[in-house]
């Protein structure tokens, strides 16, 4: 990897991480939760980026291993969600 291609995914890096933190702090809690059922979508990408990182096809083995742990996060994350989710939609059902 030359240095010039790590300039530019850390910038990205940077980039997101600021933008991901703006937009969470400026949601008001009554829509974090639709927000965060929303964001599952998102983490079902991070898990086939993920996959692609596990695969075969020449990576090294630290991409490998961190596209593991990146499909293991990603999908405790999708899992919790829907959970956190599906128990916001039981609030709203008549008993």
């Amino acid at each position: 990897m030359d240095a010039s291609e790590l300039i530019v995914l850390i910038y990205v890096l940077v980039l997101a991480s600021y933008l991901g933190f703006e937009l969470i702090f400026k949601v008001p809690p009554t829509l974090h939760t639709p927000l965060m059922s929303g964001s599952n979508a998102i983490s079902g990408i991070t898990i086939v980026g993920a996959l692609i990182a596990c695969n075969e096809l020449g990576y090294s083995t630290l991409s490998k291993w961190l596209g593991m742990i990146a499909l293991v996060l990603a999908t405790i994350n999708v899992v919790g969600g829907y959970a956190v989710t599906d128990r916001m939609l039981k609030m709203f059902k008549k008993k």
